[in-house]
């Protein structure tokens, strides 16, 4: 597989390129420490994954990662980021990005992956699902599709899941749903213990698991 890495840290790019390269099945063909680098890289080389930094001066992986999806809504791009930060998790789920890995675990890296190139997605280590777009959702809702891993929710609790897994604050659920804030805290909660989640991000893994 080519790879592409890019980190505002060029030590850590080094190394990286250094561990990816001693596997025998990784090809290391571009590597940067910018997000407009990232989208230059990918448009030059067009790897079969863009391993990229989220949190970088100037461009953020998240931006640049944008534009590569936008250009090429294909491309397996893999956040390696050592924030494991729901916000950040979900956003990148959103944008279509197939893995989020932690930089601690740099032995899960090269497997992480070959589960991506196989069609698969990896969440700090976790395959969660086949390859289709994370955002392609698929499931019964307002948009008539069939959501029974949902089953147990009540239909407004069910949009407020749909809402979280499309990256939405508790002040954007609100806003679009048409209720307090207070509200949408009280339907997590209650969402939260009918699923046995324990987190907003749980959620959103959650419906992209079961209900995409």
């Amino acid at each position: 597989m080519r790879v592409i890495v890019v980190d505002d840290d060029a030590f850590v790019v080094r190394s990286l390129a250094t561990i990816l390269s001693a596997e025998t099945d990784v090809d290391v063909v571009g590597t940067g420490t910018t997000g407009d680098q990232a989208v230059g890289l990918y448009r030059t080389l067009s790897p079969d994954i863009a391993l990229l930094d989220i949190q970088m001066p100037g461009r953020n992986g998240l931006s640049a990662a944008e534009e590569i999806l936008q250009g090429d809504p294909d491309a397996r791009v893999v956040f390696l980021t050592t924030f494991s930060d729901d916000d950040y998790i979900v956003r990148a789920l959103r944008l279509g990005a197939r893995g989020y890995l932690i930089k601690q675990d740099v032995a899960t890296i090269a497997p992480a992956l070959r589960s991506i190139m196989a069609g698969q997605s990896v969440l700090e280590g976790e395959v969660l699902a086949r390859a289709t777009q994370l955002t392609s959702h698929g499931a019964m809702g307002a948009d008539g599709r069939d959501e029974p891993a949902l089953g147990a929710l009540t239909p407004r609790e069910r949009e407020v899941v749909r809402a979280i897994a499309d990256g939405m604050t508790n002040a954007e659920v609100a806003g679009a749903l048409f209720m307090s804030e207070g509200t949408v805290r009280n339907h997590i909660s209650s969402i939260l213990a009918k699923l046995g989640l324990r987190n907003r991000t749980q959620i959103a893994v959650y419906y992209y698991r079961h209900c995409a």
